[in-house]
C-alpha cells in the first residue's frame, strides 16, 4: 500500500482578504475532490491573504498510479483559475 502526498504552493493576486483568498480556495479544494477523490487540506499560510499550500492524499495499491494520480492533480491545479500554482512537490510513504 502505497500513499502518495502533494503539496500544492499557491498565489491568490486578486485576493484583498482573507475571504477573498478563502472563496478561491475553497472552490479550488472542492474541484479538486469531486474529480480525484482526493483528500485535500489547507496546510499553510491560513493568514496570509495572497498565499496558500495545499495538501492532496491519495492512496493507492500501487505507487505508479499513486505518483500518475498526483501528477494529474497538479496538471489540473494548474489550470484553475483564481490562484497561480507557483511550486508543487509529491512524497510518496
Amino acid at each position: 500500500m502505497t500513499i502518495g502526498v502533494l503539496y500544492l504552493d499557491f498565489l491568490v493576486p486578486d485576493a484583498r482578504s482573507l475571504k477573498d483568498k478563502r472563496r478561491v480556495i475553497k472552490g479550488l479544494k472542492d474541484r479538486m475532490r469531486a474529480r480525484f477523490n482526493c483528500s485535500v487540506a489547507e496546510i499553510e499560510y491560513q493568514d496570509v491573504w495572497t498565499r496558500c499550500r495545499l495538501a492532496a492524499c491519495v492512496l493507492s495499491g500501487d505507487s505508479q498510479h499513486a505518483n500518475t494520480q498526483l501528477n494529474e492533480i497538479a496538471s489540473f491545479a494548474e489550470r484553475q483559475f483564481g490562484a497561480e500554482l507557483a511550486d508543487y512537490r509529491i512524497e510518496m510513504l
